[in-house]
């Protein structure tokens, strides 16, 4: 089956970024792996610490999380 061009796109970006991290690490494919998970490791702790700060705002006052409602026209329509 056929690649289709977005797919041909990301596998040629995905080639060049992982030389990038390479290159930057000296071909080093240890330190670059070390790297990247320590790089996962913050960014777990970051969404971790914005979903706990998201559910403490939405229980302090006791109410959850609204749905989203489109918002409301100043202008009348007329028919």
């Amino acid at each position: 089956m056929r690649k289709l061009v977005w797919q041909e796109r990301h596998d040629e970006d995905l080639k060049w970024e992982v030389e990038a991290v390479l290159a930057w690490h000296d071909e080093d494919a240890r330190a670059a792996i070390a790297t990247l998970l320590l790089d996962c490791q913050h960014l777990r702790l970051q969404l971790a610490l914005a979903e706990d700060t998201n559910r403490q705002q939405h229980t302090a006052d006791g109410v959850g999380p609204r749905p989203f409602e489109f918002p409301r026209s100043r202008h009348r329509l007329e028919p």
